[in-house]
């Protein structure tokens, strides 16, 4: 793979505005359910610096840009960002009757002018792994951070601590073209497994203090669930729907198996291994 086939903002801006946004949004209480427990960490931690300014990076159908609006009240302004339109337009559905004051953006966080300074502290629930150039971005970011303003995102550690994660692509892939191995650190859900690589980022973007702990969530899924994540949620899911019936039907029934191992009872239970990186703006 040469540097022609990494991924770009436009790659990004396709993905986001095509299957998986509209996926989101369709699922978007679903995944806020699963998705609680991480919110509720990343809440706690807007709650103990008291912001007047916040900045959700990656908000999606922002779930964790009106829960900061929430926890901070009226004395708060909370802005959450994202390349997809249709996860913004319907946060901003969500916010019109609940939370009026908070504002979405649909931007490229690397290239948007925000106000110098603006925001006092920055925010991010499974939002920032995607930059096509990491220190870009971060560095744009912290121009828009007054220093001494805090970072705090959760991202998620290596594919093999993430099973349930990384089962459909297990089950699909000897039914799929080969296609070319992903450079280590390529934009996508697990470009921040290496902690040493975020650090660098982070570093030479103009952050210091950088912190980097483990953080491991159980989450559960209802079993009825199930197959509808799977086969509508990430890269699979997202092909699906391009495939003729058979190989759509033999790959769903591969998976399923996979997915059938983290069923308990009228559960689905599984490990979600992840980070929890905290910095500051210098």
């Amino acid at each position: 793979m040469t540097m022609e086939d990494l991924p770009t903002s436009d790659d990004q801006r396709a993905r986001w505005n095509g299957h998986a946004g509209r996926t989101w949004v369709a699922r978007q209480e679903s995944l806020d359910r699963l998705f609680q427990p991480v919110e509720h960490d990343l809440l706690a931690h807007v709650v103990a610096n008291s912001p007047g300014a916040v900045l959700d990076i990656g908000c999606g159908t922002g779930a964790t840009t009106l829960g900061a609006a929430r926890a901070l009240g009226s004395a708060a302004h909370c802005v959450g960002v994202d390349i997809s339109e249709p996860m913004i337009a319907h946060a901003r559905r969500r916010a019109e009757t609940v939370m009026p004051g908070v504002e979405f953006i649909v931007c490229d966080v690397a290239a948007h002018p925000f106000r110098p300074g603006r925001f006092d502290f920055v925010m991010s629930r499974f939002g920032v792994m995607f930059f096509p150039d990491p220190v870009d971005a971060f560095r744009n970011i912290r121009a828009a951070t007054r220093a001494g303003a805090e970072l705090h995102f959760y991202c998620w550690r290596s594919p093999a601590e993430n099973p349930f994660m990384t089962a459909a692509d297990r089950a699909a892939g000897p039914l799929l073209p080969a296609t070319p191995t992903k450079p280590t650190n390529a934009p996508g859900q697990f470009a921040f497994a290496d902690p040493r690589y975020v650090q660098r980022i982070l570093e030479q973007s103009g952050w210091s203090g950088v912190e980097i702990a483990r953080a491991d969530y159980e989450m559960t899924l209802p079993v009825e669930e199930l197959e509808d994540y799977y086969t509508r949620m990430g890269a699979v899911g997202s092909l699906l729907p391009s495939l003729d019936a058979d190989v759509r039907s033999r790959i769903i029934d591969a998976m399923r198996p996979e997915f059938e191992k983290f069923v308990c009872e009228d559960q689905v239970k599984f490990n979600a291994a992840c980070w929890h990186v905290a910095a500051m703006a210098d």
